[in-house]
């Protein structure tokens, strides 16, 4: 597991976020792309977004949510067949982690509404505050750019995937099936990206970091014509 260096000062910014990060790290036990490497990508992604939308007061309600948000990445994936959702799990048991590290309880329903709405489906759960919004953006800002394509690949790999195939394959094939591959990946969830981004400041690094994803295909597909 990665951890942050003991020699850099200063890395959590609340007195809670080291132990909530020891406790949770003992939940990622399995390659993923949604492990301990994502929730510290995705905090950063967040310190910069925090910064561009003046959101300085809810730092620490933003930093604590990010460190538990795929805590339930592990149970999901195991009982795939029952349904259950990461998001809503993760933000049940948030009082259990956060308890266990003395966070003040008047933090909790915060920090639980930014872990419920990080993968919010419809309307009517989208985030609604400003640290929520965050807390949504830099985890999608994970999926573009030059990590999101070695997400995308490693995740079609794990899943048994080609490598690459043509747009109307990928486009035409279902989830989890031999053409799901990293292509399709770009082509039916990654593009969108930009339109759901809910900050200024998000939108327009997840524009930037589009274009290193798009980049990336279009030499792939160059290389293969």
């Amino acid at each position: 597991m990665t951890t942050p260096p003991k020699s850099a000062q200063n890395f959590w910014t609340t007195p809670y976020s080291e132990a909530l990060a020891q406790a949770v790290q003992k939940e990622f036990d399995v390659l993923s792309c949604h492990d301990w490497d994502h929730t510290l990508r995705v905090l950063n992604n967040a310190r910069k977004l925090i910064h561009s939308e003046h959101a300085e007061s809810e730092n620490a309600i933003i930093e604590l949510a990010i460190i538990l948000h795929d805590v339930a990445r592990g149970e999901e994936a195991q009982k795939r067949s029952a349904k259950i959702c990461h998001a809503q799990r993760g933000a049940e048991r948030t009082p259990e982690f956060l308890r266990q590290c003395g966070v003040p309880e008047a933090w909790f329903s915060a920090i639980q509404e930014c872990i419920r709405s990080h993968r919010f489906r419809s309307k009517s759960a989208a985030p609604k505050t400003l640290a929520a919004k965050i807390v949504f953006d830099a985890d999608k800002l994970d999926a573009l750019g030059a990590f999101g394509v070695a997400r995308a690949l490693f995740y079609a790999a794990q899943n048994g995937a080609r490598l690459h195939n043509t747009r109307e394959e990928a486009i035409h094939s279902e989830e989890h099936s031999m053409n799901d591959t990293a292509y399709r990946e770009y082509l039916v969830k990654l593009i969108k990206i930009p339109n759901l981004m809910l900050t200024e400041s998000g939108k327009k690094l997840a524009e930037e970091r589009l274009e290193t994803t798009r980049a990336f295909f279009e030499a792939l597909n160059a290389e293969e014509s």
